[in-house]
């Protein structure tokens, strides 16, 4: 039986979600990737317990994670299950509906009966009562933004859900979601965009609505699909995202421009005693918008490499002019 240890929480920094009265890790755990039916279950599950023992207390899960979708939380229900029940109290766990999930008109998007019967779906998948925080995980064009932010304060006011938060959402429609949402009584805990150094809409006016709002931020993706790490000092190595033809990042993303710049990025982070990851999650951090950074991992020694980004969140004026130069 998995006992968890009594420093978890020693060297892990906490930092306030926007105006709420929950506190997230810097760094949070994302089962976007690794977790699933196809990966090896032993594996993950020495991740999870490692990330918590570390201080990760945020395990950010969505319907469709996988491969197959739902798999990522049928996996962590069963961990939930036979080793962290005791710890239930101590954790953060989300999840969010927005995409295909299953056949038919009310498999996606954004509908009310879309986001409710996913998320009873979800609940049963991980044999919880509710979540911590419930996420629309993309806004619905066709679907009045009135009836998913009635979805999400729904599903609180059912106790299905603690928090609402939102994702990919730009920022005039986090605008209006956060107004709906406030006056419906249920104000909107979190924005899940993905930012990074290299994907940074967030900063033409999302950060600012957040920062008004009241609103914490979590960015996912923050190494850019692998690219804001040494992976690709060299070009495109065997086995990498980029090499797999069917993955998110494509071979043509990595050009030499990109090379480049990740070359003159790491030379900084040399300077800094860290690697380029740690670099590029400690970037994020410097802005207090961002609560926390979501990230993915395919080992322990992946993830505690991540975890210690933490340990130099401290930037000098003239290394951030020197990155910004680079990324312009």
């Amino acid at each position: 039986m998995y006992k968890a240890s009594e420093n978890r929480y020693d060297d892990m920094p906490y930092r306030r979600c926007g105006q709420s009265g929950l506190l997230l890790p810097a760094i949070s755990l994302g089962l976007w990737h690794n977790f699933g039916h196809v990966d090896v279950y032993n594996e993950f599950r020495k991740i999870i317990f490692h990330a918590f023992d570390r201080g990760i207390t945020h395990f950010d899960l969505a319907n469709n994670y996988g491969p197959p979708p739902g798999s990522a939380e049928e996996n962590f229900g069963k961990i939930l299950k036979e080793d962290l029940k005791l710890y239930r109290d101590e954790m953060i766990i989300s999840t969010k509906a927005g995409y295909k999930m299953w056949s038919g008109p009310y498999g996606d998007w954004g509908s009310r009966k879309y986001l409710v019967s996913s998320l009873d779906q979800s609940l049963k998948r991980m044999g919880l009562d509710y979540v911590d925080i419930f996420y629309s995980h993309r806004p619905d064009p066709n679907t009045p933004i009135e009836e998913t932010m009635m979805a999400l304060d729904q599903v609180v006011r059912q106790g299905k859900a603690l928090y609402a938060g939102i994702s990919n959402y730009s920022a005039d429609q986090t605008r209006e979601a956060s107004r709906i949402l406030r006056e419906l009584g249920t104000p909107c805990l979190i924005h899940q965009p993905k930012y990074s150094m290299f994907e940074r809409w967030v900063e033409n006016g999302l950060l600012d609505v957040l920062e008004e709002d009241g609103i914490g931020g979590i960015a996912f993706s923050p190494l850019a699909q692998g690219m804001l790490t040494n992976k690709y000092l060299k070009g495109i190595p065997e086995g990498s995202r980029a090499a797999k033809s069917h993955g998110f990042l494509q071979k043509e993303q990595i050009t030499e421009k990109v090379i480049d710049k990740v070359k003159a990025l790491n030379e900084i982070a040399e300077k800094r005693g860290q690697s380029l990851a740690q670099m590029a999650i400690a970037w994020l951090l410097k802005d207090k918008r961002i609560t926390s950074v979501l990230v993915g991992a395919s080992s322990v020694n992946q993830l505690d490499q991540n975890i210690n980004s933490v340990a130099n969140l401290h930037f000098e004026a003239m290394e951030l002019e020197a990155i910004q130069k680079i990324l312009k």
